[in-house]
């Protein structure tokens, strides 16, 4: 018995739309200006609004790198109000392509270059025509559900949500709506959801990524389907889609020549991962129970290749007829669906009343007291119970880690939505980065980039240039106001508008030619004498590419251009946490001593601002030194040149500096010795701190500020 694909339960005239968000989900898009899409039909059938979906712009991504893929869905998924699945799936293709112009790729090769659709790449292909004329000749499984649906041919492009036929792209209808599917596909399962966790077996174990499939091949018949002269207004016969049909396959007639079943080899990969539905509720195209959109953490498969796309399937199904509904309910009505038998109604009193299967039907749920007087009619389609929604990605590359990434874990970046305020965007979303809230270790990798457009509607809202996407990341500033007990830790606020200046920030112990990219995004090129405030310059696309994240903490950021405080907001959270034993190459390891122990300890407790900013001062010199000796750009930055606010080493230790040189090679000492030299009574009786605090005090720009540090350093003499 073939699974039917748990479908949507919906009423006639609303959609329960699916939208990738991150990657960004086309919806058949490729670069209108308008609102709405300019072609439905492009390459898949969605049956999502004609709102929804981002413009084309292509991204790349490293083999072992997580990527946070998050959608929204208009209807629950995970409850009781109906029975729901997603299913992520992916495929890579040497011609799969998002295309350069609008139209639908042809079903009539003698329309494209040289009669090859394939390699005609003004059209968007993610399936190639071989798979779709296949799909177009062969038989339609008789086993399925079509309700009372006038499904109008026999093949695998005709069914009960596409009862006339309607090509969308080069996909097969059939494989569209059911799964899995039992004829042979280029798509690579990844993830199933389901609202029914006792079936994950069943698609593990059924799943193309570990079992083959089979189908009928038919030489004769294979050659004339590929002869591009062939008259198409003859008809010809139906592939079979079982063994015994298929060994009886004659073609032509009186040829002798017959079908061969062959195996199509599994896709050789891990079965699909297979969790519970994410919860969300009806009506509602938002955030899921967590506040945060609903998502699936994909690790990025040892498949490299240059042309890729994702997809994903949203499928509702009512309680109103069993899962294993199959042909034997197919007419008008359906016959085996009993809907009487739900409300306690024989199928003679069900009928009278109108409690039957068929599209848009009078009950009389009163007629007992008010007779034949009260009908209420319901919106039902049978087309829609049991109903598939789609969305799938632009196309993007995988690509392989470098050497020295390998093993290691690398966290996406990215930044959803698209220019607007809330209205003009929906059903997609305004800006935000992706994953919004970040944890990594010290040693990870972290790989920012993102894509926009220049073609979105001129009149929605936003800054800059009309129509443009562009974003950046700036360090949000410090609190301006002392609250609760701040953590030193913590670089920027989320309740700031204001950015922290570069020459006194520090994110994730980036260099600070990086922290310049993210901040005007331009790659290395600083030689611009000003930079458009609105970054109206700079192109749709930005890679900064894969970073090292050498520094623990906690770091607030912002886009300057899309944070509008009472409009909008762009703004994200990195938490870096340093590992229990952290081996930096060519830097000195932490030592676990008592001391080390002790400082940490006060540190944390928060006793002693100036060892404190000390201390993490000269963590960020030696890191900074060595990202300067890596990328030999000492004469550019400066040891000194990412130094904490207030603090300098002149100031600790009065040594001489020049502006452009580093500090000298004694100055520099391993981080244990620095803080033992720091804790002695020797350093504490040699230098005056007296001085040193009135230096800090006088370049407080906040009153309230140089009071708490001289209350914290007179703590600090008392102990």
């Amino acid at each position: 018995m073939y699974f039917l694909f748990v479908g949507a339960a919906i009423l006639a005239l609303v959609n329960a739309d699916i939208y990738f968000q991150n990657p960004r989900g086309s919806n058949n898009r490729l670069k209108g200006r308008r609102r709405e899409r300019d072609n439905a039909n492009r390459l898949f059938d969605s049956q999502n609004n004609d709102r929804g979906g981002y413009n084309v712009g292509r991204m790349y991504y490293y083999t072992g790198s997580t990527l946070s893929i998050e959608w929204t869905n208009q209807h629950s998924c995970g409850g009781d109000n109906n029975n729901c699945d997603l299913v992520i799936q992916m495929m890579c293709s040497e011609n799969l392509r998002d295309g350069t112009e609008e139209r639908t790729i042809p079903d009539d090769r003698n329309q494209c270059v040289n009669r090859d659709c394939n390699t005609d790449f003004r059209y968007g292909m993610h399936e190639d025509y071989e798979y779709y004329d296949n799909c177009n000749h062969r038989r339609q499984n008789n086993l399925l559900f079509t309700a009372d649906q006038n499904v109008r041919q026999n093949t695998a492009r005709f069914t009960r949500q596409n009862p006339e036929g309607t090509r969308r792209g080069y996909e097969c209808a059939e494989e569209r709506d059911y799964y899995p599917y039992w004829s042979p596909t280029p798509w690579k399962d990844i993830v199933v959801m389901t609202n029914d966790e006792a079936r994950c077996e069943y698609y593990k174990r059924e799943s193309e990524n570990v079992k083959p499939r089979f189908l009928c091949f038919h030489r004769n018949f294979e050659q004339t389907l590929a002869d591009p002269k062939r008259n198409k207004g003859v008809a010809l016969p139906r592939i079979p889609i079982t063994q015994v049909e298929c060994e009886r396959f004659e073609f032509p007639k009186d040829s002798a020549v017959y079908g061969i079943w062959i195996a199509s080899p599994s896709h050789g990969l891990p079965p699909p991962d297979c969790i519970a539905s994410p919860q969300s509720r009806d009506n509602h195209l938002g955030n899921g129970e967590t506040g945060y959109p609903n998502n699936y953490n994909w690790t990025i498969p040892n498949i490299p290749h240059d042309s890729c796309a994702l997809r994903i399937r949203y499928n509702i199904s009512t309680n109103d007829y069993p899962e294993s509904t199959n042909f034997d309910s197919n007419g008008s009505p359906a016959p085996i669906v009993d809907i009487g038998k739900l409300v306690g109604l024989s199928k003679t009193e069900a009928k009278e009343r109108g409690y039957v299967f068929k599209n848009d039907p009078q009950v009389q749920p009163l007629k007992a007291a008010f007779g034949d007087k009260l009908k209420l009619a319901l919106a039902i389609n049978t087309a829609q119970f049991g109903r598939t929604f789609e969305d799938r990605s632009h196309s993007f590359a995988i690509r392989t880690a470098p050497e020295d990434m390998a093993g290691s874990t690398i966290h996406n970046l990215n930044v959803r939505g698209k220019r607007g305020n809330i209205v003009q965007t929906y059903p997609a979303t305004e800006y935000d980065f992706v994953p919004n809230k970040i944890v990594a270790n010290v040693g990870e990798y972290i790989h920012i980039q993102w894509t926009g457009s220049d073609d979105n509607p001129n009149n929605n809202d936003g800054e800059g240039r009309a129509g443009t996407d562009r974003s950046n990341i700036v360090l949000l500033d410090n609190p301006r106001y002392v609250q609760g007990n701040p953590d030193f830790s913590e670089y920027g606020f989320s309740g700031r508008s204001y950015p922290m200046q570069i020459k006194e920030a520090t994110f994730l112990g980036l260099p600070e030619h990086d922290m310049v990219s993210l901040a005007i995004l331009r790659m290395g090129d600083f030689s611009v004498q000003r930079v458009n405030p609105t970054l109206d310059e700079a192109g749709t696309y930005f890679n900064l590419g894969p970073r090292k994240i050498t520094q623990s903490g906690t770091y607030n950021y912002m886009c300057t251009r899309n944070n509008n405080f009472s409009n909008r907001s762009q703004k994200g959270k990195i938490i870096v946490n340093e590992k229990d034993e952290t081996t930096k190459k060519d830097t000195e390891k932490v030592s676990d001593d008592t001391t080390s122990k002790d400082t940490k300890s006060k540190v944390k407790d928060g006793s002693d601002l100036m060892f404190k900013r000390y201390v993490e001062y000269h963590k960020q010199a030696n890191q900074l030194k060595d990202i300067e000796e890596k990328n030999a750009v000492k004469e550019d930055f400066p040891a000194h040149a990412q130094i904490l606010p207030d603090i300098r080493m002149a100031d600790m230790f009065d040594l001489e500096e020049t502006q452009g040189e580093t500090q000298d090679e004694e100055t520099s000492l391993p981080y244990d010795q620095m803080v033992e030299m720091f804790n002695s009574e020797e350093t504490q009786d040699e230098y005056d701190l007296s001085n040193l605090t009135n230096d800090i005090l006088d370049k407080s720009a906040d009153e309230n500020e140089a009071e708490d540090i001289n209350e914290e350093f007179n703590t600090f003499e008392s102990n």
